[in-house]
């Protein structure tokens, strides 16, 4: 069963149930979710968003209202990912250190970004597509590249 174990808020769309595999979230309000999405436990994700095709969403994100995420988006949870311990022991839940990631309310990331664990991504900044965050954002910005490098500031707030 692809969505398991979570609370949907009210008018959730998810275009094709049989494609996703949520489990152990929420999901506020009025948000749409694509095919091929993938949010895990832990997340949460408010009022109104807007989860494209193809996305990747990792226990210790929070996503605020009213976001944007492109198709492919991608999150990351552990900075220093390993499948075994130095004796070979597969890890499991509790061996190894989420490090929580946060998309403030009317943030835009574009299609095939990465945002690596750890940083708070500003009120209505803007990601541009194929980027790698690696720090955070600061609101009503926009940020493009590998690494993202700060391109403009708005005045807007």
């Amino acid at each position: 069963m692809p969505i398991v174990d979570s609370n949907l808020g009210s008018r959730v769309i998810i275009h094709h149930p049989e494609l996703v595999n949520i489990y152990g979230c929420e999901i506020a309000d009025g948000c749409k979710i694509g095919s091929f999405v993938e949010i895990q436990k832990n997340v949460t994700i408010g009022e109104n968003c807007k989860i494209s095709s193809h996305s990747f969403i990792c226990e210790g994100v929070k996503i605020q209202e009213n976001v944007f995420l492109g198709h492919g988006v991608m999150f990351i949870n552990d900075r220093f990912p390993k499948s075994t311990d130095l004796k070979g022991k597969i890890k499991k839940d509790g061996d190894w250190e989420l490090e929580p990631t946060y998309v403030e309310k009317f943030a835009s990331i574009g299609t095939g970004a990465i945002i690596l664990c750890g940083v708070t991504i500003g009120q209505g900044s803007l990601i541009g597509a194929g980027a790698v965050v690696t720090n955070d954002v600061m609101p009503f910005s926009t940020v493009a590249g590998v690494p993202a490098r700060l391109l403009s500031k708005s005045s807007y707030e």
